[in-house]
């Protein structure tokens, strides 16, 4: 209709956790900050009403998709979240670490129809990594994958039933 001042509604995503089973896999590489953002994780889940994750760690950021996708396609959980943390270094690693590690996390759950959430920090430098996975009240992107992991489990769950 011309001359409609309707602005779009804003729609807001369905976060209740409870029942939707989530698999946390982590790089023990920078686990200084794996571990900060694993909290996040777990403060996340809480806050919504999810169960704990089952939480596994692996070497680094580049192996994270790998058990990702083991964890998607056995059945077992409703999301998986993968963390880690790649800080940009003198050499060339860190394009081929961060890079892969964010395509393998997405090819992860196209492969098997399970949300796995990016939450490996790319950053240029320490203080970066650490604005990023702050304790309760900061900015903690393991907190905002959990809510990702279940709303992204909850609309699957509404566009398959």
């Amino acid at each position: 209709m011309a001359g409609d001042a309707r602005a779009p509604q804003r729609v807001e995503p369905e976060l209740d956790g409870h029942g939707v089973r989530v698999a946390v896999v982590a790089g023990r590489f920078n686990d200084l900050i794996t571990f900060r953002l694993l909290d996040g994780v777990q403060r996340g889940l809480a806050a919504l009403g999810a169960p704990d994750p089952t939480v596994e760690w692996v070497p680094g950021a580049f192996e994270v998709p790998l058990a990702a996708q083991a964890f998607a396609a056995s059945g077992r959980v409703d999301a998986v979240i993968g963390l880690g943390c790649v800080i940009r270094g003198a050499t060339t690693h860190y394009e081929a670490v961060a890079g892969e590690s964010a395509a393998g996390i997405m090819r992860a759950g196209l492969a098997t129809g399970v949300p796995v959430v990016f939450g490996v920090l790319t950053t240029e430098d320490l203080d970066q990594a650490l604005e990023r996975s702050e304790g309760p009240g900061g900015h903690n992107v393991g907190e905002e994958a959990a809510q990702t992991a279940v709303e992204m489990a909850r609309l699957l769950e509404r566009i398959r039933a």
